[in-house]
């Protein structure tokens, strides 16, 4: 576990995790896959939520996407699992409400994806569950228009798949 230190506030010798693994409130969600919130130390962290891809705001259903977050954890208390640091400086984890996970939650209802690339970063169980929500939010098409990332060639599309 890496050892970080972000402001005076933070106590030398204990990692971010120790200050995340407690309650924290939501102050801004920044798409659907990214929110930030403010510590018990009033620190603010932006979060990347870990295991899940959303749309950006300028694709087809970001703002959705965005909004059914904003919907879950808008100015509410959350826990973060700590898992990194991502190259940004943003703290990749889980966000859970009343012990629910938020990520998963998002998948499940239509607004992101598992996210493959870094399967690598979850549990076992975590990438199963992930994978299964995914595939069962595809195949239920939770709307009448749904997301299906398709890799073509080296580049992902995004590309709306229309129920008939």
């Amino acid at each position: 576990m890496r050892i970080l230190t972000f402001s005076l506030f933070f106590v030398p010798g204990l990692s971010i995790s120790d200050y995340l693994n407690c309650p924290c409130k939501v102050v801004k969600v920044t798409d659907g896959d990214t929110v930030h919130v403010l510590d018990q130390s009033t620190v603010k962290h932006k979060i990347r939520l870990g295991g899940i891809d959303a749309p950006e705001k300028k694709q087809a259903f970001g703002n959705k996407s965005k909004q059914n977050l904003a919907n879950l954890v808008a100015r509410k208390q959350v826990e973060v699992e700590y898992n990194k640091l991502d190259r940004y400086g943003r703290i990749i984890g889980k966000l859970l409400k009343n012990g629910q996970d938020i990520n998963l939650l998002q998948i499940k209802h239509g607004y992101a994806w598992h996210y493959k690339y870094y399967q690598k970063d979850q549990s076992k169980l975590g990438r199963d569950l992930y994978r299964s929500a995914e595939i069962d939010a595809r195949g239920k098409r939770l709307r009448k228009k749904y997301l299906v990332r398709e890799k073509k060639e080296h580049c992902a599309m995004l590309c709306i798949v229309c129920k008939r």
